[in-house]
């Protein structure tokens, strides 16, 4: 059964950085897109990032060019690193990894708490 292990949220100032990563384990991570959702309380969860199991990113417009996804598949772990954070980036961040042939993602993770405040 795969498994995603998120780490690094925190509290972090605005104008800071954070590096998020997540551990894929249970399934075949090269061949998976790798990305990250993150949910504030009474919204849906929305797409931050995704990345391509040929290491080509997409962002949300609400984060490009302040954040930056990448991934070691040798490592089987996804980094989502996060400059220049603002209040409203504040969130539950989720790691997903989606199959070749879903066009939804195959497994979560289960959060990690971001925090954005001075």
């Amino acid at each position: 059964q795969g498994q995603l292990v998120e780490s690094g949220g925190g509290l972090v100032q605005p104008g800071g950085s954070l590096r998020l990563s997540c551990l894929a384990s249970g399934f075949i991570f090269r061949v998976v897109a790798m990305g990250w959702y993150r949910q504030t309380p009474g919204k849906e969860r929305e797409l931050v990032a995704e990345i391509s199991s040929g290491g080509t990113p997409t962002y949300a417009d609400s984060v490009k060019g302040r954040f930056t996804l990448s991934r070691d598949n040798a490592k089987n772990t996804g980094y989502l690193q996060m400059n220049n954070v603002k209040s409203e980036d504040t969130a539950v961040y989720y790691c997903t990894a989606r199959g070749p042939l879903s066009w939804r993602p195959d497994y979560w993770g289960l959060g990690t708490q971001v925090t954005v405040s001075s």
